[in-house]
């Protein structure tokens, strides 16, 4: 059972966990390159939240936004 829980640990931390040990590596020489996959997270999210207002907004202009507050039953 030890060789088990062993192997998870090598799993883990020798092969899953590389590149991030690498992205910790880097933050020493350049602090923007080791945080190249927040920012790219930052931008999926704000562009995603951009799409989110210009179809909302789409939505109010045609008129079929429902602004019943009854539209829930706790809400009444």
């Amino acid at each position: 059972m030890k060789s088990f829980f062993e192997g998870i640990e090598y799993l883990f931390v020798n092969i899953l966990f590389a590149p991030l040990d690498f992205l910790r590596s880097l933050e020493l020489s350049s602090w923007f390159a080791a945080n190249t996959i927040n920012w790219i997270f930052m931008i999926i999210c704000a562009s995603a939240m951009v799409y989110w207002i210009k179809q909302l907004k789409i939505f109010e202009d045609a008129g079929t936004e429902k602004q019943d507050t009854t539209a829930h039953s706790f809400l009444k």
